[in-house]
């Protein structure tokens, strides 16, 4: 086992959270005693088992540095390791990481990060400081053109101490860096240390050769229908105990359920909460057990501020107040969330529940469209200089709540005169509407998975508009400042007052119309062993599962 040492000292508090709930299922936080787990003679991690898992996106590029997707992020997960991972209570954590010991100066401006010398790639080849520094140069480049280049910015350069220990030099301090910026897979030198900078976004190795250092290998990616991996038999930590798991692509919520029902697939994380009672009823009799609990997201409704009929916050806020999101929440999750007013979970330690409410008033949605310009044209839909106000709204095929939504939405939205067109978009093509530069939307229904740091710019400031996150286009550059101030603050309880603060910004600015926080409901095998109900990710530590055989 690695040797457990955070010495972050002030920075650890930065990343505390309020525990996940979670219910059903064998959740735990204790760590389990190998000893008493081999007496009990049953409870033996076995080795052996084919996993299939069910998801409806299909993923973009399998390299941290590039991908933005969900799905291309859960698959990363078991190729490839980071330095530090995090613990159920969102803390940062070296006993699911590289690292063996990180120590953070007292002023922020250095880290020194000791990582494992047993860790391998999957070709063989050792993992060793040279890899840590080649990772992380690559988004300090200036030809680096992936998405995450803003969680870098205060990294002033990587340097090897030694084979197995780098240090972080700060140009400032950023706070999230020990929770975010330690999070990233470390990619192999020797493979990709040749290819430019300019060139690794499009790099075969991203999608047809991607190695890695985690407890499960790439063995075949069929576009459109699954991705296949392997035990990693030379994997460096405990286990891994299953011999394969493949992530099978099944776009349509009605098909995921059925092969659910049919045992074609043995694990679904994201069950659409109106499905809970029939997955409940047929779990029993096809080996399967529900785990459950808040997740860390939100799903939101966002506007492209590039049209002139979303800039004006007047109208961004009428639309909210036209949008019965409790009833979304009743019957459409069938009461498995809870409406949502910010960009951030009721599960973080910098949720703020004292902002500006918009809640349903269909009548001073109107009035709010009216002062704004908006009339009836002869068809009842708004007009203004000769537009009507009417827009596509998309979402990706497979998420059934989501579908449902947008059908909801443009009744709702009818009622005050704003005429909305649904487009159901396969999950891939979604993402590269909404990629930099592209910007094909004009509404969409999406979802933000959380990071474990409350920090909200890489999503909202205005940095973020052309080559990161902020697809919107969403600007206030009041928050910016504030945002930018919260990075700079190593105090927590201060530092959440500066967050809370931007908060308020954006639920008043109604940077997004917020729809709602989701219950998550994973379907796991039954016999599943060593899983644990991690509400940030679905698929934590797999290295050590195993299959309980009756």
């Amino acid at each position: 086992m690695k040797k457990q040492a955070w010495l972050l000292s002030v920075m650890l508090i930065l990343a505390m959270f309020l525990a996940a709930c979670s219910g059903g299922g064998t959740t735990s936080t204790e760590k389990k005693d190998p000893e008493k787990e081999e007496a009990a003679g049953s409870d033996e991690p076995a080795q052996g088992g084919d996993m299939v898992i069910g998801t409806t996106g299909n993923p973009t590029s399998f390299n941290g540095l590039y991908s933005s997707d969900a799905t291309s992020s859960d698959v990363e997960g078991f190729m490839f390791e980071t330095l530090v991972g995090s613990d159920l209570e969102f803390n940062p954590s070296v006993d699911n990481g590289l690292a063996e010991e990180v120590v953070a100066a007292e002023d922020g401006l250095t880290y020194t990060v000791k990582i494992t010398d047993k860790a391998k790639f999957h070709d063989g080849e050792p993992l060793t400081a040279d890899d840590v520094v080649f990772t992380y140069n690559i988004p300090l480049s200036d030809e680096y053109d992936g998405p995450r280049k803003s969680y870098f910015e205060a990294v002033k350069s990587v340097e090897k101490v030694d084979d197995y220990t780098v240090k972080f030099n700060m140009s400032k301090v950023d706070a999230q860096f020990p929770v975010v910026g330690l999070g990233f897979s470390i990619l192999p030198e020797h493979i990709l240390g040749e290819v430019p900078i300019a060139d690794l976004g499009e790099h075969e190795f991203n999608t047809k050769n991607p190695i890695g250092s985690g407890p499960f290998k790439f063995e075949e990616w069929k576009d459109g229908e699954y991705v296949k991996l392997v035990a990693n038999t030379d994997y460096w930590d405990e286990g891994p105990y299953l011999d394969t798991v493949t992530f099978k692509i099944v776009p349509d919520a009605n098909a995921m359920l059925a092969q659910l029902q049919a045992g074609d697939i043995d694990f679904y994380s994201g069950i659409a909460q109106p499905d809970v009672p029939a997955v409940e009823g047929f779990a029993d009799s096809v080996g399967l057990r529900l785990e459950s609990g808040l997740a860390l997201s939100y799903t939101f409704l966002g506007f492209n501020q590039r049209m002139d009929m979303f800039k004006d916050v007047n109208v961004r806020q009428a639309i909210t107040h036209a949008i019965d999101r409790e009833s979304i929440v009743t019957n459409v999750m069938a009461g498995l969330g809870e409406v949502a007013h910010v960009p951030e979970s009721p599960l973080s330690w910098a949720y703020n529940k004292d902002v500006p409410t918009f809640d349903y008033d269909v009548e001073k949605a109107k009035e709010m469209l009216t002062a704004a310009g908006w009339t009836p044209g002869s068809d009842g839909i708004l007009e203004k200089d000769g537009e009507r106000f009417s827009f596509e709204l998309k979402t990706n095929q497979g998420n059934k709540v989501r579908e449902d939504i947008t059908v909801i939405l443009q009744q709702q939205l009818k009622e005050v005169g704003i005429e909305v067109k649904p487009q159901i978009v396969e999950f891939s093509s979604l993402i590269a509407d909404i990629d930099p530069g592209v910007w094909n939307f004009e509404g969409i229904v999406l979802g933000w998975s959380l990071g474990t740091d409350p920090d909200p710019s890489g999503i909202f400031h205005t940095k973020e508009i052309e080559e990161g996150l902020n697809f919107t286009g969403y600007s206030n550059p009041e928050l910016d400042k504030l945002m930018d101030e919260s990075l700079q603050e190593l105090d927590k309880e201060k530092r959440k007052e500066m967050i809370g603060k931007v908060q308020v910004g954006l639920a008043e600015d109604q940077a997004y119309s917020f729809l709602y926080y989701p219950e998550e409901f994973r379907a796991v095998p039954a016999g599943l062993q060593g899983y644990e109900f991690h509400a940030k990710n679905s698929y934590y530590n797999p290295n050590k599962w195993w299959i309980k055989q009756d």
